[in-house]
């Protein structure tokens, strides 16, 4: 095995780092992750699939936009349908009939966006339904039993994450102990032998403890490594030092790099020179269900009225079913009209461009013009308010 592959003895995963710039300015690395049911081209990004189903989209229309793996959510699918009957119908793939490796995260996410509806302890988290107020209770133990009974193909621990800017040190110091707890335990736990289990390491914005997260998190035998309690209330700037602690910290370490809840295609090339692999947001589908399209350096409100005579599609040359066939015009109306296709549409067009960036990210990379790439993209206007619509529905 070369320094640059990470396959762990009798685990389902295989991760090798293809090729890194020359340049020392950056840590951005081209790789190759595998899992049982295909093989991922990294850097990418994650498309989140909350109720097994991207929303609006089919299986055909993920292939055709070029999702390689998408994310499920764990706690969701726990609540409705359930995940034994998830199981009895022969597990995630299955049921939703996407052939393509799925990653599911583990209800960390919801300590967070239920926070009215939850209560935490050392030993878990107790929710209240947002479905029907019923209570249920989760654990290391219970999430990974729920994602064992799933099948993915990735499951992540259980952890506790807190808004990074607006939570005090202590409460960060809580957090991060009891997720490193969690983790513990959450290894314990996993006895799926073809499934990645991956770790998640948290820290909010102190770098000393971003440091020591890190670093007690990657000394465990986990498949992979989670950067958690980012892309959140934080700046970009705050972001780009705790990943440039964390990435430090784990600059030798084989195992793949993933910055949970990222999906703004500027903020993903700022995450990628900084050294991570793996990405997911809800953030591209969202907007364009608000009728957002992503254009090169911007975007555009479909739902304004300058677009109801735009002959021309949202983006020219672009190979999405929205701007290969049908105009701005038509997509226009399709929102006024309240029109069920025009989310399948604008959500085609969004993560069509969202991978296509990563696939050009890519190329950059294997081309060894990865910094002049950056500079280019970067010199582009890019909208800040679209992380703000990004978690509210994940």
């Amino acid at each position: 095995m070369s320094p640059s592959t990470w396959a762990p003895p009798g685990r389902p995963l295989r991760f090798e780092v293809l090729g890194t710039p020359i340049d020392p300015s950056t840590r951005a690395r081209r790789g190759r992750l595998a899992v049982p049911h295909g093989t991922i081209e990294t850097p990418t990004f994650m498309p989140v699939g909350t109720n097994a189903t991207v929303k609006a989209l089919d299986p055909d229309d993920l292939h055709e936009v070029g999702a390689r793996i998408i994310l499920a959510n764990t706690y969701h699918l726990y609540l409705r349908p359930g995940h034994e009957r998830i199981a009895r119908l022969g597990g995630l793939h299955r049921f939703m009939a996407w052939d393509g490796p799925i990653l599911t995260d583990s209800g960390g996410f919801q300590v967070v966006s239920l926070a009215d509806l939850r209560e935490i302890d050392d030993d878990g988290v107790t929710f209240r339904s947002h479905l029907d107020g019923s209570t249920h209770r989760f654990t290391p133990e219970r999430s990974i039993a729920v994602q064992e009974a799933l099948g993915s193909d990735v499951a992540v621990v259980l952890d506790h994450p807190v808004p990074p800017h607006a939570s005090p040190r202590d409460a960060v110091v809580d957090a991060m102990g009891r997720t490193h707890a969690w983790a513990l335990r959450s290894l314990a736990a996993h006895h799926r032998d073809d499934q990645a289990l991956f770790g998640i390491i948290q820290g909010g914005l102190d770098p000393d403890l971003r440091a020591a997260s890190s670093e007690a998190i990657a000394a465990l035998p986990f498949d992979g490594l989670c950067i958690g309690g980012l892309a959140g209330d934080e700046t970009r700037a705050q972001r780009r030092a705790a990943l440039d602690v964390v990435v430090a910290r784990l600059a030798d370490d084989p195992r793949p790099r993933y910055l949970m809840g990222l999906g703004s295609p500027l903020d993903m090339l700022d995450a990628v020179d900084r050294g991570i692999d793996l990405f997911d947001s809800v953030l591209p589908a969202r907007v364009a269900r608000n009728g957002t399209l992503w254009v090169p350096g911007g975007k555009l409100n479909i739902r304004n009225a300058r677009f109801l005579d735009d002959p021309r599609p949202v983006l020219e040359g672009c190979r999405c079913r929205l701007c290969r066939t049908f105009s701005r015009a038509y997509l226009a109306h399709l929102f006024r009209a309240e029109e069920l296709l025009a989310y399948r549409l604008a959500t085609c067009h969004n993560l069509t461009f969202t991978l296509d960036f990563m696939a050009r990210l890519r190329q950059a990379l294997e081309a060894g013009t990865f910094q002049e790439f950056r500079r280019d993209e970067s010199a582009r206007r890019v909208p800040d308010d679209l992380d703000a619509l990004a978690e509210r529905d994940r």
